[in-house]
């Protein structure tokens, strides 16, 4: 059985946090992706210290699915280094982490037999 993970990461603008959202659960790289409201985010890039909006995403899938996941959101994603972080789900309601198993299959919709 397929352990769980949650990949947080975030979009520089609630448009394109909806695309990468679109794309993962309809390619079936996620059973869901959460996107909060944008807040503000402070690091140092390239010696510079940024503070820009973002909108978090929160991705609940599995871990056979997470590095393909993290391909898709490199490919969609305008940053060099965009957020990419894959935390282990240690426990949780069991009929919810099955539909997610269910779910985040990497079949794309229609191909399935």
């Amino acid at each position: 059985m397929p352990e769980l993970v949650v990949i947080l990461s975030n979009a520089p603008d609630s448009l394109l946090a909806k695309r990468i959202a679109h794309m993962l659960v309809e390619e079936q790289l996620a059973a869901c992706v959460n996107l909060g409201p944008p807040s503000l985010s402070m690091y140092m890039w390239q010696g510079q210290l940024e503070g820009t909006q973002e909108v978090p995403l929160t991705i609940k899938t599995t871990r056979d699915m997470a590095a393909r996941g993290i391909d898709r959101i490199c490919e969609l994603h305008p940053y060099e280094v965009p957020e990419a972080l894959v935390l282990p789900v240690v426990g949780g309601l069991a009929s919810y982490m099955d539909w997610v198993r269910e779910q985040a299959t990497g079949l794309a919709s229609g191909n399935e037999e």
